[in-house]
């Protein structure tokens, strides 16, 4: 007859209480912090998508003004719709202080998760208007 040992007997598989009790309080840790770091995420690619939009707004609005030449001392200001997105802009212009130029600053505001962002864009244009040249052709 054999005698039982410990080493007879197998240990029943499982986790005990304190294992699950430990792992459930990570989980209560990291939980929390992985949807904030989510949430952080998803507003900051919100913000850097419209950003590149407001670029894109000012970048016309400069452009179409300085092929216009309508700057003048007077701020002009209005709004423009790209998709389902509304852009706040304001142009302004200003004396440069070398030459004849003027600094033309248009500024472009959004708003992404109920916060109010801009996007300043500048360029120097000539306010002398430009002489067409003129060929003498001698016969």
């Amino acid at each position: 007859m054999k005698l039982a040992t410990a080493t007879n007997y197998k240990r029943a598989a499982g986790f005990t209480l304190v294992e699950v009790l430990a792992a459930l309080m990570f989980l209560a840790i990291v939980v929390p912090t992985v949807i904030e770091a989510l949430h952080v995420a998803v507003l900051a690619g919100e913000v850097a998508a419209r950003k590149s939009a407001a670029a894109r707004v000012a970048d016309r609005i400069l452009n179409n003004s300085i092929v216009m030449t309508n700057w003048s001392g007077a701020t002009q200001s209005g709004t423009v719709s790209e998709g389902a997105l509304d852009f706040r802009w304001t142009l302004t212009s200003q004396n440069w202080p070398q030459d004849s130029m003027q600094l033309l600053t248009a500024e472009v505001t959004y708003s992404a998760q109920g916060k109010d962002y801009s996007v300043k864009m500048s360029t120097l244009a000539n306010s002398q208007p430009l002489t067409t040249p003129t060929m003498n052709s001698q016969q």
